[in-house]
């Protein structure tokens, strides 16, 4: 197995995750907070998906899946274009409300398409390009590439969480 095949199985589980975690839910549930302050569902998938559009985007020299596909105008969430939710308050994680969880998962589908489509063309060489020099050591694809899909676990798996302490109260 190579490590593109191994990425691309990460984040087709990210994919089955995000779906699990907001299947059958309506707009209330989706954009329900356990406690003031934390974060729903709804901001927590959207944000994990807004990371792995920036930052794929941004590795790979291509655009954002949410401004080039109009994600941002279908949202309508009221923020600025490029936010990806790093450092949100509580009010603005408030601001991210959905109607519906096919809205979520369109979107997220859309960033996992665009995703794949440069895995897979990935050479074994091209995961130790530099792509990000503001940092010691310098970032490698390879690492930005492990770091989303990490960032990505741990947001699905927060967003489960939650799912299951609504479904239990």
């Amino acid at each position: 197995m190579h490590a593109k095949d191994i990425l691309i199985d990460g984040f087709g589980r990210i994919q089955e995750e995000v779906h699990a975690c907001v299947e059958g839910l309506g707009p209330d549930e989706l954009a329900a907070r356990p406690a003031d302050g934390a974060n729903s569902i709804a901001w927590l998938v959207w944000h994990l998906t807004r990371v792995q559009d920036d930052h794929i985007a941004d590795a790979f020299g291509l655009d954002q899946v949410w401004l080039a596909q109009d994600w941002s105008k279908k949202f309508g969430l009221g923020l600025p274009p490029r936010d990806t939710g790093y450092g949100h308050s509580s009010a603005k994680v408030a601001k991210v409300r959905v109607d519906s969880a096919e809205l979520l998962t369109g979107y997220y589908d859309a960033v996992h398409a665009q995703t794949l489509e440069c895995l897979r063309a990935l050479a074994a060489k091209d995961l130790e390009r530099v792509v990000d020099e503001n940092w010691d050591p310098p970032v490698t694809l390879g690492v930005r590439l492990v770091s989303v899909l990490s960032d990505d676990l741990q947001h699905v798996g927060q967003a489960a969480y939650v799912r299951g302490l609504l479904q239990s109260a």
